[in-house]
């Protein structure tokens, strides 16, 4: 019998790559999306059930679990991709924007799982993977709010990884790196307010940075290779807790783990011409 994955915001990057991996591997695929009527590709695939589920609607998170249960017989791999970066000074932020990338990427992953782990429990098995990133472990100049969520995910999935072994189940955590999606488009919130000119030459040497490393083929890997590396997680069968996926994942860990604060923070501040 064909396990079964759900993946939130399977509309766009590393969500829609890995629910065509998980389908052309065999598997029943529950791919989520906030506006599934806009889908033109999923739904037409075979096995796989394309739902409504806004990680910021709690009535949509339980209706999209109990169709996938119901239509598809279970969940054994849930895989919490929904995400989008707040960037820029802190001062420029409304409140509101900030409870959004809380609510989005924290809060959001947390209700989801919350409803998917009386399932695994029941069953005694199940696999949770969550989406971090490089950025869940390094940090760069104007990231305060999109860093807080993505370390917050690295800490949670960590702990989450004691009580989920006492039901018979794991827990991962994916760390990719520059990936080419629209994280710098659609899924980017950046605040500036000008007129604070303390902050704008490094704001404009930030978004040139970004935009090369984003733009350079030999940094930016395409979604499908985060992909591979979420369904090895969902089927190597270990304990393993953490996954880097991308070609300069590393590149951006090694010299943290391997550098005091103030080295990294020199480090990054020369590099950005800051």
């Amino acid at each position: 019998m064909a396990k079964t994955v759900m993946i939130t915001g399977a509309s766009s990057g590393i969500g829609r790559a890995t629910a065509l991996y998980f389908q052309e591997k065999g598997w029943n695929v529950v791919a989520t999306m906030r506006s599934p009527d806009k889908e033109k590709e999923l739904n037409r695939l075979q096995n796989t059930l394309v739902c409504r589920l806004d990680v910021t609607d709690l009535a949509s998170i339980k209706s999209a679990v109990h169709q996938g249960i119901e239509r598809l017989g279970g969940i054994d791999v849930l895989v919490n991709n929904a995400g989008y970066g707040a960037y820029g000074p802190l001062e420029a932020f409304p409140r509101d924007n900030i409870v959004r990338q809380f609510n989005t990427n924290v809060i959001g992953l947390l209700d989801v799982t919350r409803a998917v782990l009386p399932h695994f429990r029941k069953r005694g098995e199940g696999t949770l993977i969550n989406v971090s990133s490089v950025g869940g472990k390094a940090t760069f100049p104007l990231g305060a709010l999109y860093h807080g969520t993505k370390f917050a995910v690295e800490g949670i999935t960590e702990s989450l990884a004691f009580e989920l072994s006492a039901i018979g189940c794991r827990a991962k955590i994916i760390e990719p790196g520059t990936i080419a999606t629209d994280f710098a488009g659609r899924s980017f919130d950046f605040q500036n307010i000008e007129s604070m000119v303390e902050y704008q030459p490094m704001i404009g040497a930030m978004l040139k940075g970004i935009e090369a490393t984003v733009s350079d083929e030999k940094r930016a890997a395409p979604p499908s290779v985060v992909a591979e590396v979420i369904y090895q997680a969902a089927t190597d069968g270990t304990d393993r807790l953490r996954y880097t996926a991308g070609y300069d994942a590393q590149v951006f860990l090694e010299p943290r783990a391997q550098s005091t604060d103030e080295e990294y923070i020199a480090t990054i501040k020369k590099a950005f011409g800051i």
